[in-house]
Formats: structure tokens, C-alpha cells, sequence
């Protein structure tokens, strides 16, 4: 059969388990939701070594060690920042509002996986979608098939044991174009969960269903004149060194002030950072971009002296960081682009205005709404750039790269980091759990329209009444009838009481003066008659 058909097919097939499995695990509780996940990020963390090698030999992208460490924050970091999310029944009571909120599951999740992190970003978003009851279906990147599905297994074998339903999550494993788009298209896909390359992400959009779609980063980082230099430099350097770059929150440009320019320089240099002359710059413009400014997945995710070799100049063997000074921003400077490799743009500014500016063209091109940080001990400027900068992300004297997913911040834990509608998604914030149940909501009356007390009771069936019917009377008479029997009252003596009721009546009872309940007198139920009609 031709491989796109067996790719459809596949992708038709998965869909049909993940519904019925999902419409089993839906009524799971809370308690056996719980140890399925814990029992996936067990096992995934077992595994981190194992699959960050499988990932690493099949894209040839970064660093086995660190695609451990990224596995292990996309299985256990994770479990541990959502155990204690309730996605099952009641998961809110609000008494003073009397609203009851109920979790109900979105149902089958596409998830869309990219070629630079793949196992990590795979088993975070099986963690999260099965917290929250739904079926998941991997869209693995033809380049990082195998690794995205084994870690897939390994995780779907361990809910298998803790009693998940078969094909509760599952990975596509022959993998084309058309099979991913009828894997997006299919109508029993409630949700796409698009982690990749910014065309990956607009075609997820484009396929008219809920979506969640994360945007390319293209950080600035800007070290301002009160900054720790030693630490922001070396940030700087491991978080490009991380897994050679690969994540999309790694830090792409230095905005430097330009009073503290030569110690950063000079730090950068100590800790192995190499600037390129102008020629070697032009150098990796060309090779590092094709002529509409795509990347050379070539380069991605490989150390610097590899890439210099590649661009045809040598680097010493020390070499950590390569580093291009540039005066603008776009597309007559390739290198002001994301990079996604252990490559730096360099801007010198002078003052943290100038510096905003330049941050904000770089958020522009190829970065808006994703990430940003500031080196400063200053306050009111640290405040002025979270205020004033388009990006949800604005990270303070840590590195970007494990800063902006959550490792070195108090931010959740995630591998999806929402660009907002600054960067065409319809998410900001960093995707976890919580974005994966839907909220119902039971809500009681408290602020009546027509309030009980007003409305008559419909009246139970009851023995014929042998007593004289009254004459019909007005409502404000019935209204009168009302209050008089509320407050025990006997009925008022009218004009047209015959003379023989009277007569019946004692001459001490027609003198004394009419009292009404306990202690009423007729004016007090006259004006309590008045108020009501008012």
C-alpha cells in the first residue's frame, strides 16, 4: 500500500481506539486517574536515559544528557506540578456564589510533536492530557518517528498495567503529510495540542478545531548596567549550551548597556564565547539560512565549532558560543532570527530605552509574546520592561531557556509555552492539565426575579370545603386577608355586618377597642397595609 494511504489509515485507526478508550476512562476516579499518571511519569523517568539517546541518534539534534534531564522534567516535574490538580467531579464549591464546578474531559487530544525535543515533549503532554480523562494520539515529526513512539509505548504499557484502557494514547508510526493532516482533520478529534515549527502551528489553526498552538521564541536578553555580570553571562552560556539550543525558549540575543559593554565582552570570552569578524558572520548567514529565511535543520542543535566548520572557518576547540555583532534587526540580518543552536546576536545600547526598543524589534521578528529576560538590580526597570514589553514571559536574573519552561521559576512546568494572541495562539500561558478539562458549572439563584415569598404554591388536593364561599374580593383586600392571617388577627368588623351578628356580640366586646394579634391595633394594620401596597 502507499505509504501517505497507510499513513491515513493509521491515523483513522488510532482515532477510533482513542474514543472508545476514552469514552472507558472517562468514568475512571479521581483515585485511578491518579495512579495511571503517576505510573506513566514513573515510568518515562526510568527511561529518560535510554530515550534521550533514541532521540538524540535519530534527529542528531543536542546532547543525550541533557535530553535526560528535559525527560525527566516532562515526566516526573511534571507529575509533581499537577498531582494535586482535581480533573474528576466536583472540583470547586463556591457557597457564597453557590456555584458548583464540575471537570468534564475535552476527549480525543492530537498532539503534535517537533524533531527537537520530542521524547520530553511526547510523554509531558500523555501526563496531561490522561490527568484530565482524555485519549491522546502523537503526531510524531518525520524525523523523530521512533523515538517519539517508543516513548509513547513506554508509557501506554505502564497505564495498560494500572488498568488504562488499550489505545488511550498512542503514537502515528507511519508518518507523511496527509496522514498527519487526516490525523488533525478527523472528525472525533475534539482538540489539537500543537508543539513546533511555526508553520506546523498555523496549519493546526487552520484546520477550523480547538486548538493550542505555541510560537517560535527568538529571546532577547538584555544585561543592564547594575546587572551581576558574572552570572548573567554565564546563564547566558549554559542556557545556549543546553541541549546545543534546542528548546525554543533558549536565549537568541544579547542586548547589551553600553557602559558595562567591555566586562561583558571580556566575561563572554573567559567563559569561551567567540565573536565572529564581519566575513565569518556573512558566513553563517549563508549557511545557517536559505535565501527566504528558513533554518538549516543542519545546524540545529549542534556545538559551535561544528557549525563553524560547517560555514567554512575555524573556531578554537575551547569554543562554547558563537557570537555576531549586528547593528538592525530583519531580514537583511539572518542572524537576529531564531537560531536554535549555541549562535548569539550581540547589540550594544546605550540606556534601557534604547535597549527596549531593540528588544521589542526582536520580539517582533519571530518572537512576540514569547519570552523575554532582564539582568538588572534595578526595580523600577525590571517593571518598566514586564509593563511595556510584548511577551507573557519576562524572566528576571536566570537563565531563559529552563526559566521560561518552569525549572529555574516558580512558572509551571511545561514543554508548551503559549505565545498569546501576540503570536497567534489563543493560549499565554504555559500549557499544563488544568488547560485540558473543560469547567461546568451548576448555579443556584441568588438574586431571584420572582422570589418564592411572592409566588403562590400550587395547592395539594384537598377534601371539599362545606363552609359559605366568601365573596369575591380585590387583591389588595386578598392582600389584607394575608397579613391578618399571618399575625393571628381575627377579621375586622365591617359596615355591612348585619344587626343580628351584632346582637351577638356583647355590650363589653362593641366597646372595647379592637385589638388585632398580639397587642396590634387597628392603625398599626393599616399602615402595614400601607407599606406593602407602596
Amino acid at each position: 500500500m502507499d505509504k501517505d494511504l497507510q499513513s491515513i489509515q493509521e491515523a483513522r485507526e488510532l482515532v477510533k481506539r482513542a474514543v472508545e478508550a476514552q469514552l472507558e476512562f472517562r468514568n475512571f476516579s479521581q483515585e485511578k486517574v491518579d495512579r495511571v499518571c503517576y505510573a506513566m511519569a514513573e515510568a518515562g523517568y526510568a527511561a529518560a536515559a535510554q530515550l534521550g539517546r533514541l532521540a538524540c541518534e535519530e534527529t542528531g539534534f543536542g546532547k543525550p544528557e541533557d535530553k535526560k534531564l528535559k525527560n525527566e522534567f516532562g515526566t516526573k516535574w511534571t507529575w509533581e506540578s499537577v498531582k494535586d490538580l482535581k480533573t474528576v467531579g466536583v472540583i470547586k464549591t463556591d457557597s457564597k456564589k453557590k456555584i458548583v464546578e464540575i471537570a468534564e474531559p475535552m476527549g480525543v487530544v492530537a498532539a503534535l510533536i517537533p524533531s527537537t525535543n520530542p521524547t520530553s515533549t511526547v510523554m509531558f503532554k500523555a501526563i496531561i492530557c490522561v490527568k484530565g480523562r482524555n485519549a491522546m494520539v502523537a503526531g510524531p515529526h518525520p524525523r523523530a518517528v521512533n523515538c517519539t513512539t517508543e516513548a509513547v509505548h513506554v508509557l501506554a504499557d505502564a497505564a495498560g498495567k494500572e488498568g488504562a484502557p488499550h489505545g488511550l494514547i498512542s503514537s502515528m508510526s507511519v508518518v507523511t503529510i496527509d496522514g498527519t493532516k487526516e490525523l488533525l482533520r478527523h472528525r472525533d478529534v475534539d482538540l489539537i495540542l500543537a508543539t513546533g515549527s511555526s508553520a506546523m502551528v498555523r496549519d493546526a489553526y487552520s484546520v477550523g478545531k480547538p486548538a493550542y498552538g505555541v510560537g517560535s521564541g527568538n529571546v532577547p536578553v538584555f544585561i543592564e548596567r547594575t546587572a551581576n555580570i558574572k552570572k548573567a553571562v554565564a546563564d547566558l552560556i549554559s542556557g545556549k549550551l543546553f541541549d546545543y539550543g534546542t528548546l525554543c525558549s533558549t536565549e537568541s540575543a544579547v542586548v547589551c548597556d553600553a557602559p558595562i559593554k567591555s566586562q561583558v565582552v571580556e566575561e563572554f570570552k573567559r567563559r569561551g564565547g567567540y565573536f565572529v569578524t564581519s566575513e565569518e558572520r556573512s558566513k553563517l548567514d549563508r549557511t545557517m539560512f536559505d535565501f527566504r529565511g528558513a533554518i538549516n535543520p543542519e545546524i540545529v542543535g549542534r556545538p559551535a565549532a561544528y557549525i563553524a566548520n560547517k560555514a567554512g572557518f575555524g573556531v578554537p576547540p575551547e569554543t562554547t558560543v558563537l557570537i555576531a555583532e549586528l547593528k538592525g534587526v530583519g531580514g537583511e540580518y539572518p542572524l537576529s532570527r531564531e537560531k536554535l543552536s549555541p549562535v548569539l546576536s550581540f547589540y550594544t545600547e546605550d540606556g534601557w530605552r534604547d535597549a527596549c526598543h531593540r528588544c521589542i524589534e526582536l520580539l517582533k521578528f519571530g518572537g512576540l509574546g514569547h519570552t523575554l529576560v532582564v539582568h538588572s538590580n534595578d526595580e523600577d526597570i525590571i517593571m518598566k520592561f514586564a509593563l511595556e514589553k510584548p511577551s507573557f514571559r519576562v524572566l528576571v536574573n536566570t537563565q531563559a531557556a529552563l526559566g521560561a519552561v518552569g525549572y529555574t521559576t516558580g512558572l509551571d512546568p511545561s514543554m508548551t509555552l503559549g505565545p498569546g494572541t501576540l503570536g497567534g495562539s489563543i493560549i499565554s500561558d504555559n500549557v499544563t492539565a488544568r488547560h485540558l478539562i473543560q469547567i461546568k458549572r451548576l448555579a443556584y439563584e441568588i438574586n431571584p426575579i420572582n422570589p418564592p415569598e411572592k409566588i403562590t404554591p400550587q395547592r395539594q388536593v384537598k377534601p371539599p370545603d362545606t363552609r359559605p364561599k366568601p365573596s369575591e374580593r380585590s387583591w389588595m383586600e386578598e392582600i389584607e386577608e394575608r397579613i391578618r392571617l399571618k399575625a393571628g388577627n381575627p377579621p375586622v368588623l365591617k359596615k355591612e355586618d348585619t344587626p343580628v351578628e351584632k346582637t351577638h356580640r356583647t355590650e363589653r366586646e362593641v366597646k372595647k377597642p379592637a385589638t388585632y394579634g398580639s397587642g396590634i391595633s387597628e392603625e398599626e394594620i393599616q399602615k402595614i397595609i400601607r407599606d406593602f401596597s407602596e
